[in-house]
């Protein structure tokens, strides 16, 4: 496992069972006489977790996949969720009717480059890509409803659905062609000052250049999520030591996990007694459960601690943050239930 932890590797051996006493005590004092690095804030590794764990950069990271992994295995289109298709036609239903509607109150500008005859090809653009998301959105149900056809109609059926999607390939790439050209004339346009018109056409210039930007925004965004999946990613999790990349696949345990094992305050007087309230009658407290193995310190009197179903002990603090990043004992690696 790749997964990085904050937590010092070393104290998996200072509580071992063969280790002598004195020697655990010499290891522990040598470790504390060390110059202790400062850890990152605990606000800003929970923020992390959040992210890595969120359904947005769970599909940016499905997209990156799909668009840079191996031809055979590429899993599922990320773009053909009914979510992805929902924004997809929000976002093409709000250009359509700003672009209308901006057409529809600049019937008195008289820009001097043919501002309007771009914003008008731009609008039928976008009317074709919705009837293209349309096709689309009607290709995955068939696609998804051929399992439900007769074995004789079978071949019949997949012929037919081959030719829809040379079709529906061929307009696609068509339709990408047009905007990127249409692209590059509006910035030619826009940019040189032999057609500047926007105090002639205020509102027509201002659509065209919103145009522009979410174009270029567009156009950007395989370049932005490599800049993000491949540099910001890697350098947030190295300075905080949690690797984001593998926390996305949620192999932490959740808050209300966390919240539901028993936890109490220790008491270094009577621990016996109150040790036994809380685990099973067959355990036992030995002599090197008396610290922490997470950070090497020894539990103090009322201070948090936290049983796992193991009946190992830590702080409370210590194991709830090892258990975000993996839900596993730090000892015996026994698992959480789900």
């Amino acid at each position: 496992m790749n997964t990085r932890y904050t937590f010092p590797m070393n104290s998996f051996c200072s509580s071992s069972p063969a280790a002598s006493p004195a020697g655990e005590e010499h290891g522990t004092v040598s470790l504390r006489n060390r110059s202790p690095r400062t850890p990152p804030s605990s606000l800003l590794i929970r923020t992390a977790m959040r992210i890595s764990r969120a359904r947005w950069f769970t599909f940016l990271r499905r997209v990156f996949h799909y668009q840079n992994g191996s031809r055979s295995n590429l899993g599922s289109n990320p773009f053909n969720s009914s979510t992805w298709m929902m924004l997809e036609f929000v976002a093409l239903v709000i250009q359509i009717s700003i672009t209308s509607f901006t057409l529809a109150i600049s019937k008195a500008e008289k820009p001097v480059w043919p501002v309007r005859i771009w914003i008008i090809g731009y609008n039928i653009g976008c009317v074709l890509s919705l009837l293209m998301l349309y096709g689309r959105y009607r290709q995955i149900n068939a696609t998804q409803g051929n399992g439900f056809a007769l074995p004789d109609l079978e071949q019949q059926g997949g012929s037919e659905e081959s030719r829809y999607s040379i079709l529906m390939h061929k307009c696609r790439t068509s339709l990408e062609l047009f905007f990127a050209i249409w692209f590059v004339m509006g910035n030619v346009w826009v940019f040189d000052s032999r057609f500047g018109s926007y105090h002639r056409a205020p509102k027509l210039h201002v659509l065209c250049i919103s145009l522009l930007a979410w174009n270029a925004l567009s156009y950007s965004f395989p370049f932005l999520l490599f800049l993000l999946l491949c540099c910001c990613v890697p350098l947030i999790s190295t300075v905080l030591g949690y690797n984001m990349s593998m926390g996305s696949a949620e192999k932490g345990a959740s808050d209300d996990q966390i919240s539901s094992l028993p936890s109490w305050s220790y008491k270094a007087v009577d621990i016996n007694s109150e040790f036994h309230s809380n685990v099973d009658c067959n355990s036992t407290i030995a002599s090197e459960d008396l610290e922490c193995c997470i950070c090497l310190a020894k539990y103090k009197d009322k201070e948090e601690v936290r049983q796992l179903p193991c009946s190992h002990m830590f702080h409370l603090k210590c194991v709830d943050q090892w258990l975000r990043i993996i839900s596993c004992c730090p000892l015996c690696k026994q698992e959480l239930k789900r």
